[in-house]
């Protein structure tokens, strides 16, 4: 007889905007909710992919007062005292952080506001660590927040290590991967929306980021180039970001305008996906490349950096192919050799999405995560 789990009171706070780890944070809430559990997302506004009501989910807007002492409003602030409120009222169980600096900063600060030791589960995504907290001026809160939460993840095994390098050896980080649902991201046989994309059939290289300078979406663009002057093809772009403008320009300098699609930020992103026949994700670092494990279990071939995460997951030969974010040769012509041969990506497709369920179910990852979530609240010791 299996014994019921306990069903917790969860504070989650992530950046609400497009970018991997809003989504993941997100997603996890949603699927802990429809396990039963109570999940209390405390962002600045509404996260992405959030939309709709969901039974045992709740939504707590930090608002940032402007007052003329202040050059800059105090968000940081706000959101620890609008956590501590939160934990208070719903007597949450723990806050699971995204982020380091400020979410677990907050967090820590929302702890001592409340008088009892709520627990601290912070994931490191990325860029908290590999830029942000390598500011000097940013170094020692970094540091401080990551050692004052009770236990620590990371979402490749890549930032673990990147972490302990840059914060302390002796850090106790447990690697939880990204996740996908492939019952939401999966082939389509039958695509209209490919129709509309490729009105000539012609093969559909895809991207999608938001578009800043770490994605190197210019490349994206030049790699297209080679790609299409060898095979006839489309290249459609999802998302948006400070980087656009130069991808367009690079669209205008090589005469591509007739070939590449810009359509912006796309909220049912796993509608457009299975319409492409190669992935591009050239990324200068990539700390996990969650777009790319969603777009290997729409079964699409995926072509991505081998700086960081995405060497984890993609499997060269099997599921698409790593490059180094400057070898815009090896990129293109890896992405005409998957085009040019139709058995071979059909194979790439099923063990792309093959993996992406055995290895990244959002059941098994989401599972990880009650695990700790438990181990934590019932004192099973500090992680860091």
């Amino acid at each position: 007889m299996t014994t019921a789990r306990r069903k917790l009171k969860i504070g989650i706070t992530c950046y609400s905007s497009v970018g991997g780890s809003g989504v993941v944070a997100t997603e996890l809430g949603l699927h802990l909710a429809r396990q039963g559990h109570e999940v209390h997302f405390i962002t600045h506004t509404l996260p992405y992919r959030l939309r709709g009501y969901e039974d045992n989910i709740y939504f707590h807007q930090v608002e940032v007062t402007s007052y003329p002492v202040f050059e800059y409003p105090p968000y940081a602030l706000s959101l620890a005292a609008k956590m501590a409120e939160v934990a208070r009222a719903y007597d949450l169980d723990l806050f699971h952080v995204h982020y380091a600096v400020p979410h677990a900063t907050c967090a820590f600060l929302a702890r001592e506001m409340l008088g009892r030791p709520i627990p601290i589960v912070c994931t490191l995504h990325g860029t908290d660590i590999t830029l942000v907290g390598l500011e000097p001026s940013y170094f020692e809160i970094t540091r401080f927040s990551i050692r004052k939460s009770d236990r620590i993840t990371a979402v490749s095994e890549y930032l673990a290590v990147h972490t302990r390098k840059s914060f302390g050896k002796d850090l106790k980080i447990e690697v939880i991967p990204n996740f996908v649902d492939p019952r939401r991201f999966t082939p389509r046989a039958i695509n209209a929306r490919r129709e509309h994309l490729s009105p000539d059939g012609v093969p559909i290289v895809m991207h999608a980021s938001n578009f800043r300078a770490i994605k190197n979406v210019d490349h994206v663009v030049k790699v297209f180039a080679r790609i299409t002057k060898e095979v006839p093809s489309r290249l459609v772009m999802l998302g948006d970001g400070p980087e656009r403008i130069s991808a367009e320009r690079w669209v205008r300098r090589l005469h591509l305008e007739d070939r590449v699609m810009f359509l912006g930020n796309q909220e049912h992103i796993e509608e457009l996906l299975p319409c492409a026949n190669v992935f591009l994700l050239p990324s200068a670092s990539e700390s996990f490349g969650l777009v790319a494990l969603e777009a290997m279990s729409a079964g699409v071939p995926v072509i991505a950096t081998s700086v960081g995460g995405p060497r984890e997951f993609v499997e060269d030969g099997c599921t698409g192919y790593t490059a180094r974010p400057h070898d815009l040769a090896r990129m293109a012509r890896l992405a005409i050799r998957i085009l040019r041969h139709p058995a071979q990506a059909r194979d790439m497709s099923r063990n792309a999405r093959a993996v992406a369920i055995r290895k990244y179910h959002v059941n098994k990852i989401a599972r990880r995560y009650e695990d700790l979530y438990l181990e934590v609240v019932n004192g099973a010791g500090k992680g860091a």
